[in-house]
């Protein structure tokens, strides 16, 4: 059965959530490694957009980029 869109939703916010979690990393963590790479947001704005699990590809690999995920599983 395909997934839906929610499924592909759940999976991407849970990717990032996985990542932050395996690195000890608070969402106000999260903000300070994005502006270290020129990447200006609010906590709050951070986490609506994970909590609703939609963004852009370019927010997902600048959220991996900063914290250092290199290799993230799909699964």
């Amino acid at each position: 059965m395909p997934k839906s869109q929610k499924d592909w939703e759940d999976q991407v916010k849970g990717m990032i959530k996985a990542e932050l979690k395996r690195r000890g990393l608070s969402y106000a963590d999260l903000v300070g490694k994005l502006a270290d790479i020129g990447v200006m947001d609010s906590e709050p704005n951070i986490r609506n957009k994970l909590s609703r699990g939609k963004f852009t590809a370019v927010f997902l690999v600048q959220c991996l980029e900063a914290i250092g995920a290199n290799v993230v599983s799909i699964q």
